[in-house]
């Protein structure tokens, strides 16, 4: 296994810390919490932090694409894993395999207000 560096370490831990908080049957976007720390955090980068999530302390599975969609389908076994724990959590997808951003998506406190009204990728 690769050494981490400080940095590193340091970097995981931010976006581990804002995806510990995502409610049961809600998400977040890679975007979104790159957006939420600044500069250096891409949707990219934030999806490789979470790509080597430690699956039983990190809810790895509530951050999706900003299609409201899984981008690890085709990338975990079973197929489709990620859709099917947040089917079980209550979270509902579409034929194309895109839940409501506007129902499901969750902010942090003080970076938005997920009380008002949110696009919806249904109207």
């Amino acid at each position: 296994m690769k050494n981490m560096n400080v940095d590193e370490q340091s970097y995981r831990e931010k976006v581990y810390r804002i995806v510990k908080e995502i409610p049961v049957a809600r998400v977040m976007t890679y975007g979104q919490i790159a957006e939420i720390l600044g500069e250096g955090y891409t949707p990219r980068t934030v999806g490789y932090v979470m790509h080597a999530a430690d699956t039983e302390n990190v809810p790895w599975q509530r951050v999706i694409n900003s299609q409201g969609a899984c981008s690890t389908g085709r990338m975990t076994l079973p197929v489709n894993l990620q859709q099917k724990i947040l089917e079980d959590e209550g979270i509902v997808f579409n034929e194309k395999g895109k839940c409501d951003l506007g129902k499901y998506r969750w902010f942090p406190e003080g970076f938005g207000d997920d009380e008002e009204e949110q696009p919806s990728l249904f109207d």
